[in-house]
């Protein structure tokens, strides 16, 4: 547990959740809210790092980012889905990484 990781992690999730420039504050907000992070902590992170965490704070960080990483794998079975509905042109290797990558997800997320 360091702050450096602490901040590429909040620092990647952060850009994830961004829509654009100028969104940075309301995307940390948002983070913030959905896994109820506590207020101010990504801001903090990025801009004033503390000199340690205090573990409670250090496991809601990962258990947000875990959370967040399934949320982007659901999203990408949803686009693999609502792609294939659409065309049969897809790359057959293509797919089977992608599903290889969903499954290894869903595993560890099990774990």
């Amino acid at each position: 547990m360091s702050v450096a990781l602490a901040q590429d992690i909040a620092r990647s999730m952060v850009e994830r959740e961004s829509r654009g420039s100028g969104d940075l504050p309301n995307a940390m907000k948002r983070l913030e809210e959905r896994h109820k992070l506590p207020s101010g902590l990504l801001h903090s992170l990025r801009y004033r790092p503390p000199k340690d965490l205090m573990l409670s704070v250090w496991q809601s960080l990962v258990d947000a980012y875990q959370t967040e990483c399934l949320r982007q794998a659901r999203l990408l079975e949803h686009e693999l889905k609502v792609t294939r509905e659409l065309t049969n042109d897809l790359d057959p290797n293509f797919v089977q990484a992608v599903e290889r990558l969903l499954q290894e997800v869903r595993g560890e997320a099990r774990q």
